[in-house]
């Protein structure tokens, strides 16, 4: 065996490191099972008529050239594939990848058996490999996995959507990944067979057909087959010594002949033979049922005719129904206390390896033949009657079945713990009764020499040489030499016995003692020399679960309804789960074997999927803490009354409420008991994960948070937008509640439990509304942030994933940043200034003031508040880069329109004179874009409603950061300002440092002053433009265009004249001014350039043509024109010479002192 597997020798290291790949790759398609992009399902009808052109199955290479040709010319579908291959090559090329090493694999075992038929491999054919032990094991282990593989890939990833990823990968990413496999043969291999897990009807010829898509060598397959049908090629049946047990003793091997004869399907069709179990376990517990799969061949069929007879049905049934009640008892007798003391254990070990044995056999048959059916089961008639029929002949009670294995892991983990630690004390222990055994004979020897007086005992030569003899045999004893030292031991035990009969020693008590001590040393020495690794070896063998891998999943419930009752509980099931932890030892075997560095990716793998049924199991817990809780908060909040400052000892009873108090202290002693159930189970290894359970019950605390704030959320921000009146505000009201009752029921417990409450509730509501906003945020975005990529998701602790409610916004915070644009829409309200408030234009009611900030805050807390400053953001950059798209593609190449803005450029030059006539000028040329301005001012009133609601979310942000934190807040400013102060002096002197790309400070210190309200969004700039030509000019025109139908009103600033033509000032305003800070400042000051001429032509006609003797009176062109200036000048935050180099302090003075008026 060690020779084959030998460093030197090639022949073994080949199919060892092949052996290796196998499990690796199987591991990794069970990873990626996991991963598969919902879009490649097309499942919902958003995703078919979206993506439904782009996505194709094997049909696309009978037209290749007609389906790429339709998305060359759409440039629509164009944008669509390239945004499509820029989000999903990387995941399209895991997944070919791991595909593509299916082929690989098969390919190099082609190889192999050739090179062995060659003999290229010295002294090595594939007979004489057959021969090796490790050999054998190989080579059968290798066509098995090939098996495996095409099993797994067609169960958890469909044949058609296999087609269309290959497809995608083959149109995004033509270039092979290797030039061994290429992507033809691949498709070949995997193309869809049809076969679905939830199909009713049997696909015709699978899986040979499948299995047969590349040939393999016919004389491998028939050895292989002859030596699993033949052969104990793993040596089981020296742990299972009874005739009966033959079938568990060999289960791995028939799951390895189940799959390879569908390699060699006559011998199906053909040759019978008889069974004992009708349920295989495939690979870490993927179990078939042979009745369904063996159903289209007539031998195997007949074979199983033979085993599925009613009376031989119930014979197994009830056999292995009346053994487990009788172990039910055994087990429980073992499990008390006392029970598997030392030296019971040394005393009877094959009786209780017996019982273990037992156990594990009966488990095993009653789990696989009442389990969870395997797929295609239910569709059988024969499979369910079959399945009926064992359930009813062995009383099948899932409850008995737990117990049992609850009992066998908890007195299987003792007797490991026990002999591991047997024989690591074997040699000290066998020397310190050695040395005790001599030590007193040698004493015994002195007495008799008479030198050590002793009451009574007289002197005696042949005693005294007697017992020195004996002293110096007891020394001679060696454990190595086992037997040799056993048979010694026996014939001492024997003389002394004789030697305290024939010389009367029984008389003196002291001597009788030392020598039963004597014989008790020596007893435990054959006791310890009898304390081997093989009985760990056959308790590993025969305490084996990776059957249950997936089964025990059914006994999930009866796991956390035993928690429920008894949270102790747990220290059992640590002992279950350490069981089902050595099923990872079969793939990982191999793997260790070959030093292959894919060892730890699969332990993770395999340790994760544990772990993550641990945490299942056990989320009970929280589960059940969160119910207790809220029946805590509910007492506290709407029953049990808050104690005044003063009170009337007649009203003492009244307040006192004892019955409800006392129902609050029994609530939290149960919380406290469930959480020291949790912790009560110690730190485990499993796998090559550790788990602390104080972390554990943190992660599940968090957990069941997570879910109740993210249903919370996405329930109570659910809009209905024809209704009446807004639902937005008591929608807020009674989320602010619900959140409330989390934060007071934290605040109550966390010392109970001993965690830190309110930092993990507001980490979590933190997290859940980045991931939304991240989600919803992915509709703006090209290059799309998928749930695996998301830094903010977890699979400890996952953030629920809702189908969205309306056909615009992903998740919650789209509904809420859009029911807030509704109701402040500036065609149906009016932003006040100085109110800080929102006016309906026809009714002038207030719809929301500043407060509604603050309610937003308590209800999604800062994070919120951030969370939708940023997609607000995402927004305006959106609804700009609209603007100017369409601006540069439409509106600046349009040549009429050229020709247009030509002549305005012209007539308007120099800007510095005026112009005669210029209502008349002005006019005609603003009229002629009359098409236009209505797509620019929505644009434009949507970028100013934006930019003024983060406004007022930066202003609540800053002041409940001064208020809750104002020491962050001083720090941040000051930080802030510093690092201003640092850049400015770098632009003024570019010796002076300024912080590298590498340097995290400026992008976090920004994070921070976002999340703080530090900042101003007025003068962010949010796009990069080029310089677009006569871009201030048509601004202006634009802006004349609609200033006319704007009033000034006192106190109130410009509102429009007529409520069916409605512009609201302020957004108008502040989306002009958010326009032209994305250009250069060059391009804001011609655009003021234009106005001052605008403003002193329309005085000086005015002043010209008018004879009134009034002439302190404005024009109302200008009136209104100079108030729009000096709203845009403050909302810029621009001094006032921005504005006096166009217009004479004597106009604006004027202006202002009859505004004042």
């Amino acid at each position: 065996m060690a020779e084959f597997l030998a460093d030197n020798n090639p022949c073994g290291q080949n199919i060892l490191r092949l052996v290796s790949r196998g499990n690796a790759i199987i591991a990794e398609l069970l990873r990626l099972k996991d991963y598969i992009p919902p879009v490649f399902r097309l499942e919902t009808k958003q995703d078919q008529q979206k993506y439904g052109v782009i996505i194709y199955d094997f049909s696309y290479f009978k037209t290749s050239d007609d389906f790429d040709n339709k998305i060359e010319n759409d440039p629509q579908l164009q944008d669509l594939d390239e945004e499509f291959r820029e989000n999903y090559t990387e995941i399209l090329t895991r997944f070919y990848l791991a595909f593509e090493s299916i082929h690989k694999y098969v390919t190099d075992l082609n190889r192999y058996l050739e090179d062995l038929e060659e003999g290229l491999f010295i002294q090595q054919t594939l007979e004489s490999v057959l021969l090796a032990e490790e050999g054998k094991q190989l080579l059968c282990e290798a066509l098995y996995l090939y098996g495996v593989m095409l099993l797994v890939v067609d169960l958890h990833i469909e044949g058609i959507i296999r087609e269309r990823m290959l497809v995608s990968y083959y149109r995004y990413s033509a270039q092979q990944s290797n030039a061994e496999s290429n992507i033809d043969d691949v498709c070949k291999l995997l193309r869809s067979t049809g076969f679905t897990a939830s199909a009713s009807k049997r696909v015709p010829n699978y899986p040979e057909d499948y299995f047969k898509r590349i040939p393999i060598n016919s004389m491998y397959i028939d050895l292989v087959i002859g030596r699993l049908r033949s052969d104990d090629i793993y040596n089981q049946i020296s742990a299972y010594p009874f005739p009966e047990h033959r079938s568990t003793a060999l289960a791995t091997q028939a799951a390895m002949l189940f799959l390879s004869l569908f390699f060699s399907p006559n011998i199906l069709h053909t040759q019978t033979a008889t069974l004992r179990e009708i349920v295989v376990n495939i690979y870490m517990g993927v179990t078939v049922s042979l009745l369904e799969w063996w159903e289209p061949y007539k031998a195997a069929k007949t074979a199983l005719s033979n085993t599925l007879d009613t009376a031989n049905v119930r014979e197994h049934s009830s056999k292995h129904a009346a053994k487990l009640q009788k172990l039910i008892p055994q087990t429980q007798q073992l499990s008390k206390e006392g029970a598997l003391v030392e030296d019971n254990v040394l005393d009877h070990v094959n009786k209780v390896i017996n019982i273990a044995r037992e156990c594990n056999v009966t488990l095993r048959w009653i789990m696989l033949h009442t389990g969870v059916p395997p797929a295609g089961w239910d569709t059988n008639k024969r499979c369910k009657q079959i399945r009926d029929q064992v359930v009813a002949d062995s009383k099948y009670n899932p409850l008995q079945v737990f117990e049992l294995l609850l009992n066998t892991a908890q007195f299987e983990l003792k007797i490991k713990e026990m002999f591991k630690q047997l024989l690591s004390e074997k040699q000290s222990k066998w020397n310190m009764f050695k040395k005790e055994g001599v030590e007193r004979m040698l004493e015994l020897s002195e007495v008799f020499s008479g030198t050590k007086p002793l009451t009574r005992v007289v002197k005696n030569e042949n005693l005294q040489t007697w017992f020195f003899e004996i002293a110096k045999q007891i020394d001679s004893l060696k454990q190595e030499e086992t037997t040799a030292a056993g048979r010694k031991i026996v014939q001492l035990i024997q003389a002394l016995e004789e030697v305290q009969e024939f010389h009367q020693l029984e008389t003196n008590l002291q001597v009788c003692q030392f020598l039963s001590d004597t014989r008790k040393y020596l007893h435990q020495m054959i006791r310890t020399a009898n304390v081997k690794e093989d009985v760990l070896i056959t308790l590993h063998i025969v305490g084996d679960l990776s059957y249950a891998w997936e089964t025990v999943d059914s006994y999930t419930t009866y796991m956390q309804e035993g928690i429920k009752k008894d949270p102790s509980l747990v220290i059992k099931l640590r002992a279950t789960f350490l069981k089902l932890a050595s099923a990872m030892e079969i793939p990982l075997l191999r793997i260790n074997q070959a030093k292959s560095p894919d060892l730890v990716s699969v332990s993770q793998y395999y340790s994760g999927e544990l772990v993550a049924y641990v945490r299942k199991v056990l989320h009970i817990i929280p589960e059940t803490m969160f119910g207790l809780m809220a029946r805590i908060v509910h007492l506290q909040t709407s029953v049990i009354k808050e104690l005044p400052t003063r009170l009337d000892k007649e009203r003492l009873k009244e307040f006192a409420q004892l019955d409800h108090r006392l129902e609050v202290a029994k609530l939290t002693h149960s919380v406290s008991v469930f959480t020291k159930g949790i912790l009560m189970m110690k730190s485990t290894l499993v796998g090559i994960i550790r788990i602390d359970p104080k972390q554990l019950l943190e992660d599940g605390i968090r957990k069941e948070l997570v879910k109740h704030i993210a249903i919370a959320l996405h329930s109570g921000l659910i809009f209905n937008p024809k209704a009446k009146t807004s639902e937005l505000i008591p929608k807020l009201e009674a989320l602010e509640k619900i959140m409330d009752g989390h934060r007071r029921s934290f605040e109550y417990i966390q010392d109970y439990v001993n965690i830190c409450g309110l930092k993990i509730l507001q980490e979590e509501v933190s997290r859940i509304i980045s991931y939304n906003v991240e989600q919803e945020c992915n509709s703006f975005l090209r290059d799309k942030v998928q749930e695996w990529q998301s830094v903010h998701q977890s699979k400890t602790i996952p953030i629920p994933k809702f189908s969205p409610v309306d056909n615009t916004s992903v998740n919650f915070i789209g509904r809420l940043a859009r029911e807030i644009i509704r109701i402040t829409d500036p065609k149906t309200t009016v932003y006040v200034e100085h109110m800080t408030a929102w006016y309906d234009l026809k009714t002038h009611n207030e719809v929301i003031n500043i407060k509604f900030f603050s309610k937003i805050s308590k209800s999604v807390g800062t994070a919120g508040l951030a969370g939708l400053d940023r997609f607000f953001c995402f927004m305006i950059v959106t609804e700009l880069q609209n603007f100017l798209n369409t601006l540069q593609k439409g509106v600046l190449k349009d040549k009429a329109w050229l020709d247009m803005v030509t002549d305005v450029s012209k007539g308007l030059s120099p800007n510095t004179t005026l112009i005669n006539n210029p209502a008349r000028f002005y006019v005609q040329y603003t009229s002629r874009a009359q098409k236009v301005w209505p797509q620019i001012l929505e644009w434009t009133h949507k970028v100013g409603q934006l930019q003024v609601l983060r406004k007022n979310i930066a202003y609540e942000l800053n002041t409940s950061c001064k208020f809750d934190s104002k020491h962050l807040a001083g720090t941040l400013q000051t930080m802030n300002d510093a690092l201003l102060t640092e850049i400015q002096r770098h632009y003024k002197d570019p010796m002076k440092p300024y912080p590298k790309e590498e340097n995290p400070l400026l992008y976090e210190l920004s994070t921070y002053c976002d999340w703080a309200g530090i900042s101003d969004p007025y003068s962010k700039i949010y796009i990069t433009t080029n310089n677009l030509q006569f871009f201030s000019l048509l601004t202006f025109l634009f802006t004349i265009s609609q200033v006319n139908k704007l009033i000034y009103i006192k106190n109130i600033g410009l509102v429009c004249k007529k409520p069916q033509d409605p512009i609201d000032g302020v957004p108008f305003i502040v989306g002009i001014q958010t326009i032209l800070k994305q250009f250069h400042p060059e391009v804001r000051n011609q655009y003021l350039l234009y106005m001052g001429q605008f403003i002193k032509s329309h005085i000086a006609f005015s002043l010209n043509s008018s004879s009134s003797s009034k002439p302190t009176e404005l024009p109302s062109e200008v009136v209104n024109t100079l108030h729009f200036i000096e709203s845009f000048v403050h909302y810029a935050a621009l001094p006032r010479e921005a504005i006096t180099k166009h217009i004479p302090d004597l106009i604006l003075d004027q202006y202002r002192s009859l505004s004042a008026a």
